[in-house]
C-alpha cells in the first residue's frame, strides 16, 4: 500500500512540474499556439513510445536478466554434482537390481542429439527406481551425508533455485534423507519396518538424481563441451569411467 501510495504522489508531482514548466514556456514566449501543437505532436507520439519501451526494450532486458539467472541456477547445479550429487547417484546405482534396464541408455556420447536426451528422458520416466537396501551401507552413506549437510543447506538457502523446481525438490529429498540418517543413533540395529521407510527415501533420492543429472548433462553437451567431456569420462553409470583421457 505504502508503495502504491508513494507511486501516486511521484505521479501527481510530475504532472504539476510539466504544468509549471508549460507556464513558464507562455509566460516566457506567450505562444500557446506552440504550446499545442508541441504538446499534440508529443501525445501523438506517447503510444509508439509505449510500444519500443515496454514491448520491446523491456523483453529484451528480460530476456537478458532471465538468462543470466539461468546461468547462476546451472553454476549452482554444476557445483552440486561436482560436489555431492554424482559421488551419491553411483554409490546409489550399485544397488539398483534392475539398473541393467536402463544403463546402456544412460551411456552418454558425444554424438547424442537433443532427441536422444528427450527420448531417454521418456523411457527414464517409466522405470520403476529402486535400490536394495540391504546391500547399502547405511552407516557409509550416513556420514558422507552429514559431511554434506552444510553445503546442501547453502544450496537451499540460494535464492536463484526458485527458479528451478525440480532441482529444489531434489535437493529437498536430499536434505530429508541426511536428516532421517544423522537422527538415528544406531543405524546398523534397525528393524525392518524402518529399513523400508528408508529404502521409500532413497528411491525418491535415486529417482530424481538420475533425472536431473540427465537434463544437467544435456545442459553442459550444448554449452560447455570441455565440461561435459570430463562428466561423460565421470558417468554415474559406466564401471569403467575414468578421468584419464584414452
Amino acid at each position: 500500500m505504502n508503495h502504491f501510495r508513494w507511486q501516486i504522489i511521484l505521479g501527481l508531482l510530475l504532472i504539476a512540474l510539466s504544468a509549471v514548466l508549460y507556464f513558464i514556456h507562455y509566460f516566457i514566449f506567450r505562444d500557446a499556439h506552440h504550446i499545442i501543437l508541441y504538446l499534440i505532436g508529443d501525445m501523438a507520439f506517447l503510444p509508439i513510445e509505449v510500444l519500443l519501451v515496454t514491448m520491446i526494450i523491456h523483453r529484451l532486458l528480460d530476456a537478458k536478466e532471465k538468462k543470466a539467472r539461468l546461468e547462476k541456477l546451472n553454476m549452482v547445479i554444476e557445483a552440486f554434482f561436482s560436489e555431492t550429487g554424482t559421488s551419491v547417484l553411483t554409490y546409489l546405482s550399485d544397488f539398483d537390481p534392475k539398473l541393467d534396464r536402463i544403463k546402456k541408455d544412460l551411456i552418454i556420447t558425444n554424438e547424442w542429439s537433443d532427441d536422444d536426451f528427450i527420448s531417454v528422458s521418456r523411457r527414464l520416466r517409466e522405470y520403476d527406481y529402486m535400490v536394495d537396501i540391504k546391500k547399502v551401507d547405511l552407516l557409509h552413506l550416513q556420514s558422507y551425508l552429514i559431511g554434506k549437510r552444510s553445503f546442501l543447506l547453502r544450496l537451499l538457502e540460494n535464492p536463484v533455485l526458485l527458479e528451478h523446481e525440480s532441482f529444489t525438490e531434489l535437493l529437498r529429498a536430499i536434505f530429508h534423507l541426511t536428516e532421517e540418517l544423522a537422527n538415528r543413533t544406531d543405524i546398523n540395529q534397525l528393524p525392518d519396518t524402518d529399513l523400508q521407510h528408508l529404502a521409500g527415501d532413497i528411491k525418491r533420492v535415486y529417482g530424481l538424481l538420475v533425472y536431473q543429472w540427465l537434463d544437467y548433462m544435456k545442459y553442459l553437451k550444448v554449452n560447455y563441451p570441455y565440461l561435459f567431456s570430463l562428466a561423460m569420462r565421470m558417468n554415474p553409470f559406466d564401471r569403467t569411467a575414468s578421468p584419464v583421457v584414452k
